[in-house]
């Protein structure tokens, strides 16, 4: 596979007053990588402007743009809107609206705006990935503003106060956060943990309070994005230093690692936590709670016993909505004034087979002429399934299978084309029936009806019950008689199979052929047009063409002998 690549650098400056930050951005388009699916990559960063250079996506696609608006060349994007547009004149793809990554895919580390191009005469499916690239346009932002911490004075030294970390809508570099602790002589910022599942800054207490000499503490708390240019996030610290309790609950781990299959009933015991104080009397006594900085989709689902610790199922658990919770518990004891100790329990979501596969029908062409070469694409069908792993992949069958077959075109895309030659006159409607079926134990599974009609062309020609028909007719008959009725059969449907009869014309004699007989265009009646004279014409053979009114027409003849019949008209002679 051969991929080439174009570099396109950008230079963008925003400017505020008297200050003004520029930012150098630097874009690697990938212009033509072409798989046998027809499938081509590019790459655009968010925020980009209207009109922005995307590819030239015609010219990589292998399309003459000469032919684009004759074939119909659209562009189709599920669910993404008018973000993308291609100019019918030149076959570039540009920017046509805001591309926001963080909307089109939150936090995920890929982000890609898949589009479908379709074209007729033949019809043609391509697919094209344009990368969406991230751009450092969001600061860090914390729970709040400000944070109200609560220590009592006989807090030991080196202890350590959890606090909430920022978050970014970024990803990688732009997403990655330092922090810094405004110059204090108590605190010192405590960094985050090697563990990725702990993301929880800490303050590590380095000198004993006292509540008389400084009732209250002021900090600011700083976080910073390593984007460039870099964006930072601060939140207030507020501490209020008590007097009391001297022993926070302590649970049994930092962390807890719970799975949980997805679905199940409500008032499913998810664990039970215990925190134990070395305190006596109330000030030993644990409530557990949710954390203040607990996300509200945590505490919809979940339901925190405040006496057993127990956590249970309130809400559905959905592994398509959620694959993970983080749920943040505080466990408070009674004492005046109250101390806390925390723990965070990771709740792991597993998938169940709970979602039928969805099949959707992208264009079809029909109906399918009868003499449609073996190939011919008839429908599109993209399939999905919302599951993952194997409870996710779907596999496509049709039935019945001749002349027709299922080939799969991309991942999740199949095509129906014909397997073998189509006779509109041996079967002129096909009903299938295309079934999708994942993977899961026990599968699931979806079907869709199509009804493919066969559309008619001129390959019969008319057809006479035989070859040639013996007409009598006694001599003398009065002029325009009837003496016989041919008639033709065309297998075909329609203008095709609409018949026209006529002569074919020759000489009688010294006379044409049209001067004693005549055949009616539409019915096939023979008329004589003259009375017949068995002494001068005992026999007049000749041929009636029959046409039917296809393009091109197709025909063929019979052969009608006609004998003339004597009577007595003639006199002796001496």
């Amino acid at each position: 596979m051969k991929t080439n690549h174009c570099g396109l650098e950008m230079e963008f400056s925003w400017g505020s007053g008297q200050e003004s930050r520029r930012l150098l951005l630097s874009l690697l388009f990938l212009a033509a990588w072409k798989a046998g699916s027809g499938q081509v990559h590019y790459s655009v960063p968010e925020e980009a402007k209207r009109g922005t250079f995307v590819g030239r996506i015609a010219q990589d696609l292998g399309l003459e743009l000469a032919e684009l608006v004759p074939r119909l060349f659209r562009l189709a994007s599920k669910g993404h809107g008018d973000l993308l547009e291609v100019n019918l004149q030149d076959g570039i793809l540009f920017v046509n609206s805001r591309i926001d990554r963080e909307e089109l895919c939150g936090r995920s580390a890929e982000c890609s705006i898949h589009l479908e191009v379709i074209v007729d005469r033949p019809l043609q499916v391509f697919h094209v990935e344009v990368e969406v690239k991230d751009i450092n346009d969001n600061p860090p932002l914390f729970p709040g503003t400000q944070k109200n911490l609560f220590m009592a004075e006989s807090r030991p030294i080196n202890s350590r106060i959890p606090l909430e970390g920022a978050s970014d809508a970024d990803i990688r570099a732009n997403a990655m956060l330092t922090y810094t602790l405004s110059p204090n002589e108590y605190f010192s910022l405590d960094k985050p943990s090697e563990d990725e599942r702990v993301k929880h800054l800490g303050l590590m207490l380095r000198k004993p309070l006292d509540r008389e000499q400084s009732p209250e503490l002021h900090l600011l708390l700083t976080a910073t994005d390593r984007g460039k240019p870099e964006l930072t996030g601060t939140v207030q610290l507020l501490i209020k230093v008590l007097d009391a309790n001297d022993n926070a609950p302590a649970f049994d781990k930092t962390l807890y690692a719970v799975k949980l299959p997805e679905n199940v009933p409500h008032g499913t015991l998810v664990m039970k936590l215990n925190a134990s104080d070395l305190d006596e009397g109330s000030n030993a006594d644990i409530i557990y709670s949710f954390s203040t900085d607990i996300l509200p989709n945590v505490e919809s689902k979940f339901y925190l016993d405040p006496i057993t610790g127990e956590i249970m199922v309130k809400g559905y658990i959905d592994f398509e909505e959620s694959k993970s919770y983080e749920i943040l518990v505080e466990g408070i004891d009674k004492g005046q004034p109250p101390l806390s100790g925390h723990c965070t329990v990771m709740v792991e979501v597993e998938d169940t087979n709970d979602n039928v596969p969805v099949m959707e029908f992208k264009s079809l062409s029909l109906p399918v002429r009868e003499d449609a070469p073996l190939g011919t694409v008839i429908a599109l069908i993209s399939v999905s399934d919302r599951d993952s792993g194997a409870n996710g992949q779907v596999t496509c069958s049709l039935t019945p299978q001749v002349p027709f077959k299922l080939v799969s075109t991309f991942k999740n895309y199949y095509s129906l084309v014909l397997d073998s030659a189509l006779d509109r006159e041996s079967v002129a409607n096909y009903a299938l029936v295309v079934t999708a079926r994942d993977g899961g134990s026990p599968s699931l599974s979806a079907t869709a009806s199509v009804s493919v009609e066969v559309a008619d062309v001129n390959d019969n020609a008319p057809a006479f019950a035989q070859p040639e028909y013996t007409v009598f007719v006694k001599e003398n008959n009065p002029p325009g008689c009837h003496i016989f009725t041919v008639s033709a059969r065309d297998a075909d449907a329609q203008e095709n199979a609409l018949v026209s009869y006529s002569l074919v014309e020759r000489r009688v004699g010294e006379r044409a052929l049209s001067s004693y007989v005549s055949v009616h265009a539409e019915s096939g009646k023979v008329y004589a047009l003259q009375p017949l004279d068995h002494e001068e014409l005992e026999l007049l053979q000749f041929q009636v063409s029959a046409r039917d009114a296809g393009v091109p027409p197709l025909c063929s003849n019979v052969t009608l002998q006609v004998f003339v019949l004597d009577e007595n008209d003639t006199r002796p002679r001496c």
